[in-house]
């Protein structure tokens, strides 16, 4: 089964603060990706969240295999790319203008079956081979 995606776009807050809350669920497995956003105390973790569940659900409607087991699911790539930029004036003393921009940002979380690597055999098997190698060369 290849990976799933999901990505949520023009999300209203800067990509900075998107990004502190993004690196903490890279690389870790599903319910502990979503244990560390429903508990995390900053908004973006809110949309990320949802971003994650959305991507889980792919995978599932996805797999030809049946029924995924979310266990075994973890989060492959997970990044934030800037959206567009609102400018706004705000009024200052003077007759001047300041400039605001409000920032926006787009979420892409990729999640993928962990594969279980085979155990290597015992390191028994080493000196096997170098009486093997030996006995070529002469």
């Amino acid at each position: 089964m290849a990976q799933a995606r999901a990505i949520n776009r023009y999300i209203g807050s800067s990509p900075r603060k998107m990004r502190l809350v993004i690196d903490l669920i890279r690389g870790k497995s599903v319910p502990d990706a979503l244990n560390i956003l429903h508990y995390s105390p900053k908004h973006p973790a809110k949309v990320a969240e949802k971003v994650l569940r959305s991507a889980v659900s792919n995978y599932q409607n996805n797999d030809e295999e049946g029924r995924t087991d979310v266990e075994t699911l973890f989060v492959k790539e997970a990044f934030v790319d800037p959206g567009p930029s609102m400018k706004r004036v705000l009024p200052a003393p003077m007759g001047r203008a300041f400039r605001i921009q409000k920032r926006s940002n787009h979420v892409t979380i990729i999640v993928d079956k962990r594969v279980e690597r085979a155990k290597k055999t015992p390191r028994a098997a080493a000196p096997a081979a170098k009486a093997a190698k030996k006995t070529t060369k002469e």
